[in-house]
């Protein structure tokens, strides 16, 4: 298939709404990213379920959905850093494929030893993690520039939707056609994303507007503050989806209604990210992720005060809201302070930090609700975001600085 590169248009000439990024290439990664993701969304439910049938039961998948997420957290950074614009493809092709083999292993977890299942978990997490960075990079050569901030909206958007609806896929399949089930889908799911990567996505390279830029640790770790935000994006969020059970609990009204909160919440992420990339807004990128990020720590700490289930959903809508556009921004932000060919990794490397931001928040949440009452806990976890969204605006205040030679 012939290659595909950037779509030309005149600057500035970017019609509104998304028809004009309604192209095959970008249908076709589309379909790509739903394959090649909701194997990861569907991961961590789906080790529990399978655990049913081994020594240890829910403790031992608990274990393992653990050690596949601190796969994936070393994964992302650790192969990102040997993730090129060039190979794009190649790195694509290799994660999926390893990651089909290692769930449709999974899936005869019952007939397999301890050790095996274990080893499979780790490799089925560090493999693909650093795909979903070198998917939107490609994503983001597939259209001209004044579109990708309307196709990073839509990838905010289309993985709103699935990790909406992949504990729903795990529930049903696990319940209907065995535990082993979800991790053989899994696989297969894998094994469509390499065979679209294969037979259908375009290849597609930054555009060679200057000077070759050799991409090194120190040119990756220069966007810190840009990390720190998306370590700070998922922080306040882990808190609510901890906690929120206990505090609906303290307050006497229905567990019941917890699903339907975090179901607003992500409804919302969803339309804030049709609204984000529906027009242009003013400020720099970094500004608006970090106004952005502020607004939504705010409204989701004020659900630590609010006594009925009306206000919390209403405030975690309007965090819902404004988290959209801190997910589109941040990779705005990146792409403004890296050059072209370190996209892909530092995606990767921004990737893993959500991660870690979410897991060290979360469990500096689980401890507190040892200790603390449940509305404590969620403004320990808005004090603890504030810091770490005050030290990213600070350091935001430095002029970016782009590499402008080889030894960059």
């Amino acid at each position: 298939m012939p290659s595909s590169s950037r779509a030309e248009r005149r600057p500035g000439t970017s019609p509104t709404g998304y028809r004009s990024i309604a192209t095959a290439p970008v249908l076709v990664w589309a379909a790509t990213a739903v394959a090649a993701r909701l194997p990861i969304a569907m991961a961590p439910l789906a080790l529990v379920f399978l655990a049913r049938g081994l020594p240890g039961g829910y403790a031992f998948g608990a274990t393992l959905a653990a050690i596949w997420v601190l796969a994936e957290v070393i994964g992302a950074p650790v192969l990102g850093l040997w993730l090129r614009a060039e190979r794009t493809k190649a790195h694509l092709l290799l994660a999926f494929g390893v990651a089909a083999g290692c769930y449709l292993g999974l899936a005869f977890g019952p007939a397999l030893p301890t050790s095996v299942v274990v080893a499979l978990t780790f490799v089925a997490g560090f493999a693909p993690a650093a795909s979903p960075g070198g998917l939107r990079a490609l994503l983001t050569r597939l259209v001209p520039e004044d579109d990708v901030a309307k196709v990073l909206s839509a990838e905010v958007m289309l993985n709103g939707l699935i990790w909406a609806g992949a504990p729903a896929v795990v529930a049903f399949l696990a319940v209907g056609a065995g535990p082993g089930a979800p991790m053989a889908v899994a696989g297969a799911l894998n094994l469509l994303a390499f065979g679209l990567v294969v037979f259908r996505l375009p290849e597609s390279v930054p555009d060679d507007t200057g000077p070759a830029v050799r991409v090194t640790a120190k040119t990756l770790a220069a966007p810190w503050p840009v990390y720190l935000t998306a370590a700070a994006s998922m922080a306040m969020v882990s808190t609510i989806e901890l906690v929120l059970p206990a505090l609906i609990e303290s307050r006497g009204l229905s567990v019941a209604t917890v699903g339907p909160l975090l179901v607003v919440f992500w409804v919302s992420s969803v339309a804030g990210g049709v609204v984000y990339g529906r027009r242009r807004w003013p400020g720099s990128a970094s500004r608006q992720s970090l106004v952005c990020l502020v607004v939504t720590t705010a409204a989701l700490s004020a659900v630590a005060v609010l006594p009925g289930v009306a206000g919390i959903g209403a405030t975690l809508a309007l965090g819902g809201l404004f988290q959209a556009a801190v997910l589109v921004t941040r990779n705005l932000s990146l792409r403004e302070r890296l050059p072209a060919a370190a996209h892909a990794a530092g995606y990767s490397i921004m990737y893993a930090a959500t991660g870690i931001g979410y897991s060290v928040v979360a469990a500096a949440s689980a401890l507190a609700l040892r200790t603390l009452s449940p509305a404590v806990a969620i403004g320990c976890g808005g004090a603890i975001t504030a810091v770490i969204v005050a030290v990213s605006a600070v350091a935001e205040r430095r002029p970016a600085r782009l590499p402008t030679g080889p030894e960059a």
